[in-house]
């Protein structure tokens, strides 16, 4: 059997719902997001710290997630962190669609602790990301603390959505990086929420995201 040099991805949506797999010579992924659930997580990367930080996605966002990934851990955990956020991304601006009564904009601010990050996201069809967040450890359990920025990286250019994330204050690389998830989530929820008194509507004066 050949290995794929290039991605290839199959993706199956309705509702709000979606199932992308993305297969390349690095990283070989499926991902099913459901928008509106309970938060219930299926996690296997590799990686025993993000599989809790995707979990606190789920949890706190209220997303169903199932995450399947077999990376080159060999090498390290970059492509595998990467290309979980590239594929999440894919899966969630699927299940979203063309957005129509979403309420857009969602923001956070999460304490754990010592430590406190805010997030900030909007469903703007722009990708972009500002991140600052001054780890102050290179690495937390077998996680390379600055593969945060990649996979967030990777999200925003597939989901089509500007990202802002800070890390206000924090000494624990642990509680910060949990607290930038668990923002996250929170400022996911909110933007994905669908608002009844705007059924139907595009949040944009444009009429299209």
């Amino acid at each position: 059997m050949n290995t794929p040099t290039a991605p290839e991805a199959v993706v199956a949506a309705s509702a709000r719902t979606a199932a992308v797999t993305r297969n390349t010579a690095e990283t070989k992924i499926t991902v099913q997001v459901n928008l509106d659930g309970t938060g219930r997580s299926k996690l296997s990367t590799g990686i025993g710290f993000f599989d809790h930080m995707l979990d606190q996605i789920a949890r706190h966002g209220l997303i169903d997630l199932d995450i399947d990934c077999k990376g080159d851990l060999h090498i390290d955990g970059h492509h595998t962190v990467e290309d979980v956020g590239i594929t999440l991304g894919q899966a969630v601006a699927k299940a979203v669609g063309d957005k129509k009564g979403i309420r857009r904009y969602g923001h956070a601010y999460v304490p754990l602790d010592e430590a406190l990050s805010r997030v900030v996201i909007d469903f703007s069809g722009r990708p972009g990301l500002v991140m600052d967040v001054p780890f102050t450890s290179g690495m937390i359990g077998t996680f390379d603390s600055q593969l945060t920025y990649e996979f967030f990286q990777g999200f925003v250019n597939h989901a089509f959505v500007t990202l802002h994330i800070d890390n206000l204050k924090g000494v624990n690389a642990h509680h910060q990086c949990e607290t930038v998830f668990k923002a996250f989530a929170r400022a996911l929820r909110a933007a994905l929420e669908l608002d009844p008194r705007s059924a139907g509507v595009i949040p944009s004066t444009k009429g299209s995201l």
